[in-house]
């Protein structure tokens, strides 16, 4: 076989040389031991943590390194393309603070190494693989559909490996005039690698991982497509071509890419570049109803996609919190120590990073979003839950027009040597303070079972002629412990521990009661401090509507 000829043949109209896109993409002029990342996600309209997973992590190699970390969309396969997904991978990014030195950005392109969308590069590829088909290491498939499902039924059938290899790669053994002949008639076909290796007796790989350290696997020996019918190319070319002209030094991603590793060692090998350093990612897995691990599936767990985040309103400092506690076992050590730095100044290592399977913990995340979102100024807690309602919950748009009574209602009890820490997400801290509002107010919860039918109505009655607004604290709860006493309920909750035939109830009872005329629930931050926020006309008519609301269903 003429190689020359056969490159020609295939690739009429592509004239350049390798040479020149090597001239086009110098090695880049960084520090030593800088570090080029990148993240390279389709756009289906998906994006799920494992691609945040991964952005942080090329994100603080390249930082910590002063590298480069830039974003690459692999968009060359036109069934899996989603309209407006791009916009929405962009978004995600963008609200969980990862940043990018040079790539895709929502104002189009930047940097020297692009086009950065791999659909714009098809020239590219068809000059590499014009190479390989000259040295004899590639060359065109016609099988059809039909003729590999039958060559896959006999592989089953004799319990082999399924695919085109050896014997099965018959276009392989075709001569020139036999290529000649199928394209002058318009066949359709695919360029596939020549693999080197043999299903019987392959030679052992031995690759060091950068978070898995030293792999040993089988070599490749599958004739894997590089050129689709379309000329566009499979993931497997276009990204050891754009990795090694992007000049990426690591390249992170998950581990359902480890079983591809040799084919992309050997495209490596053939195009002659040197590899860059693999990093295969732990598997993000969930416990299931019956205890066992599995991995998150996109169509049964909501939480594998970034949107969720989002729309439950997780701040995305919690979020990053949360990923770099899986990221690096010593982590949540460094956190203790160093409770008031910032994420940025720990020092991330990729040597760290745990191999083992990462459980997605939704109640691990919720205990770190209370502990960072305690740690923040109202006032940035503020501009971040109005963010969240004008995007995701237009329906309290409303609770945002005096500014000042909404930070009031956000900084209740989050002050003082044990301050609460009721925050957690926006969807929840709606829920959490929505008794502030008319239109958030709850159906009533249950009177406490020790207040009597017939005293509802007197305790409440009496609290609202002694009610003050400008009491203190103590001057407020003393008044509650006096209308308690004079009604049967014992001043302290231990008297009534006690001695519980000689008590109605307690002090305690008569709050909660209180309470939930207020807010129509029996459990809620400082009850004197709500007061003081909602004001005494508002405080003084929520009793009085409650009252008479029990007078009419009586």
């Amino acid at each position: 076989m003429d190689y020359e000829k056969l490159a020609e043949l295939l690739f009429p109209e592509t004239d350049k040389l390798p040479s020149h896109y090597e001239t086009m993409y110098p090695e880049r002029n960084l520090p030593e031991g800088a570090m080029v990342t990148r993240l390279g996600p389709s756009p289906t309209g998906f994006i799920h943590l494992g691609n945040l997973y991964g952005a942080f992590i090329d994100e603080r190699m390249a930082v910590l390194s002063k590298g480069i970390v830039y974003l690459r969309i692999e968009d060359t396969d036109d069934k899996r393309y989603v309209k407006g997904a791009e916009k929405m991978l962009l978004d995600s990014l963008s609200y969980f603070d990862i940043k990018f030195d040079e790539g895709i950005t929502s104002e189009g392109e930047e940097g020297a190494y692009g086009p950065y969308h791999q659909s714009r590069r098809k020239e590219i590829y068809s000059c590499y693989v014009k190479e390989l088909v000259k040295k004899g290491f590639a060359y065109p498939c016609f099988l059809t559909e039909e003729e590999i499902s039958i060559i896959r039924e006999e592989q089953t059938r004799l319990k082999l490996v399924t695919g085109i290899y050896g014997e099965f790669a018959k276009s392989e053994k075709l001569t020139f005039k036999e290529v000649e002949e199928r394209i002058a008639l318009n066949l359709p076909y695919v360029v596939r690698l020549k693999a080197q290796g043999s299903p019987f007796s392959p030679e052992i790989l031995r690759v060091k991982d950068g978070i898995r350290g030293e792999l040993a696997m089988p070599e490749n020996f599958l004739h894997i497509v590089l050129l689709k019918q379309n000329g566009m190319p499979t993931y497997h070319l276009a990204h050891v071509v754009d990795d090694h002209l992007m000049r990426t030094t690591h390249v992170v991603r998950g581990a359902e890419w480890l079983s591809s590793l040799p084919v992309h060692l050997e495209l490596f090998s053939k195009f002659g570049f040197e590899p860059p350093q693999y990093c295969h990612t732990p598997q993000l897995m969930k416990l299931s109803d019956n205890n066992t691990k599995r991995k998150l599936s996109k169509r049964l767990d909501p939480e594998l996609s970034l949107l969720y985040y989002r729309q439950e309103g997780f701040h995305k400092d919690c979020v990053r919190e949360y990923l770099m506690t899986l990221l690096n076992s010593d982590y949540e050590q460094w956190r203790k120590e160093n409770p008031n730095k910032p994420l940025s100044d720990f020092p991330f290592s990729i040597e760290k990073m745990k191999s083992a399977d990462a459980l997605i913990d939704l109640n691990k995340l919720c205990d770190i979003s209370k502990d960072v979102l305690l740690g923040k100024d109202v006032n940035e807690i503020y501009e971040f839950f109005k963010d969240w309602a004008f995007e995701f919950n237009r329906d309290i748009k409303g609770w945002f027009k005096d500014e000042s009574f909404m930070k009031a209602i956000l900084n209740i009890g989050r002050e003082g040597e044990k301050p609460r820490k009721d925050l957690i997400y926006a969807k929840q801290i709606a829920d959490h303070i929505s008794y502030f509002f008319e239109d958030g107010l709850r159906e009533q919860e249950d009177v406490p079972e020790n207040i009597k039918d017939d005293d509802i109505l007197v305790l409440l009655s009496e609290y609202l002629k002694t009610y003050d607004h400008s009491d203190d604290r103590s001057e407020w709860f003393n008044k509650i412990r006096e209308i308690s006493e004079k009604n049967g309920y014992a001043g302290k909750p231990k008297d009534f521990k006690n001695e519980p035939e000689k008590y109605k109830g307690h002090v305690g009872d008569v709050s909660t009661l209180i309470r939930l005329s207020l807010t129509g629930r029996r459990e809620s931050p400082d009850l004197w401090e709500i007061q003081q926020i909602l004001g005494e006309e508002k405080t003084k008519g929520r009793i009085r509507n409650y009252m008479t609301g029990r007078e009419q269903n009586a």
